[in-house]
């Protein structure tokens, strides 16, 4: 049975139409090696750019190098287990993550240590891959009652972030498992992931607007209120400290030190960054480092546009990205090496090309 069907809803062999919907097209989209080679010149350079960002200084670019290391790594492991076990690998690290948040008896007592990363808006990041990974595995299974059971665990991961507190996390959650059903009807996948895009493109543009002041009056001060004031002041640092350095900002991983000096004591506790992925990298790496990060993400698009999977699949893992990234401009959930992996396994797996079945 061809598992690598994928963009037209149609019968699969046999007449059975129980599998994912045929693909005509992934011979015609799949370019081969052509769009790894260009993620690996972005991810080089991305490197290499935050090297430079630290030379002469006292900087400490450990932090992003470890990212994107965590990041090709689970990508890597992500492309092999998503060809060798396309519905076992999603599957599985679904069950994990709800198993690391769940069964410690203080996880869901609000304590400020409690597993797997100690810092709630954290564990509902890796909830929100667990969801995209949980539909994913639906897709690429055969059969309803196994698409329903796993359809069912990535409900439960979304309804888990909620009892962690970060209606966020729920809130992505669902959208992911929306978007995840509503995949199941989409001919061509370029208009989701369009959308995708636009989406992470708006809600980056308004947290800028939010950072500079640009919003009007009673629209600033209601998003400041959902944000709290200190985040936004942050951000405000955030972008003085990227107008000030705009080439190589003020170095990696010294936000806090050169905010110290300006940050009030209410700040004090929560300057260690910006609370904002593409703020941190505006300002600590400068322009050239938010650019890169904009084309880390394009690139992800593009891979999976060309991506042999199918398109349900690929457009459940773009939303659960997607999810992902909006939750990064808001929070710093991407200095966790163990969410950066996850995404970067969950990548690997809506790239991955399945071996055919035998026969």
């Amino acid at each position: 049975m061809d598992t690598t069907a994928g963009d037209t809803p149609g019968a699969t062999h046999a007449g059975r139409s129980d599998g994912p919907p045929r693909d005509k097209d992934a011979a015609r989209r799949d370019s081969g090696g052509a769009v790894d080679a260009v993620g690996i010149v972005v991810l080089v350079c991305c490197a290499v750019w935050a090297l430079i960002a630290a030379a002469g200084r006292p900087a400490r670019p450990e932090g992003t190098l470890l990212a994107l290391l965590a990041v090709t790594a689970g990508y890597a492991l992500g492309r092999i287990l998503g060809a060798l076990l396309p519905v076992l690998a999603p599957a599985a690290a679904a069950a994990a993550v709800l198993a690391l948040v769940l069964i410690p008896p203080t996880r869901l007592s609000a304590h400020p240590d409690a597993p797997p990363l100690g810092y709630p808006n954290a564990d509902a990041a890796l909830l929100v891959l667990a969801v995209g990974a949980a539909c994913c595995a639906a897709w690429a299974a055969r059969g309803r009652a196994r698409r329903a059971a796993l359809a069912c665990v990535g409900a439960g991961a979304a309804v888990a972030a909620l009892a962690l507190g970060s209606a966020a996390g729920f809130a992505a959650g669902v959208a992911i498992v929306l978007c995840s059903l509503a995949a199941a009807r989409m001919r061509r996948r370029l208009l989701g992931l369009t959308g995708f895009a636009l989406a992470a493109a708006l809600v980056v543009g308004g947290s800028c607007a939010v950072a500079v002041d640009a919003l009007p009056s009673g629209l600033s001060e209601s998003l400041t209120g959902q944000l709290t004031q200190p985040r936004v002041e942050l951000w405000h640092q955030a972008v003085d400290l990227a107008e000030q350095h705009p080439l190589r900002g003020v170095g990696p991983e010294r936000f806090a030190d050169e905010a110290a000096a300006t940050a009030g004591p209410d700040l004090a506790p929560s300057a260690e960054s910006p609370q904002s992925a593409p703020l941190q990298l505006a300002a600590e790496q400068g322009v050239p480092g938010a650019v890169l990060l904009a084309a880390a993400f394009a690139w992800l698009l593009t891979a999976l546009w060309r991506s042999p999977r199918p398109t349900p699949v690929v457009l459940t893992a773009a939303a659960s990205l997607t999810g992902l990234a909006m939750l990064a401009t808001v929070d710093h959930v991407l200095s966790y090496a163990v969410v950066t992996a996850g995404a970067g396994f969950l990548s690997g797996i809506a790239t991955a090309r399945p071996f055919p079945p035998p026969g």
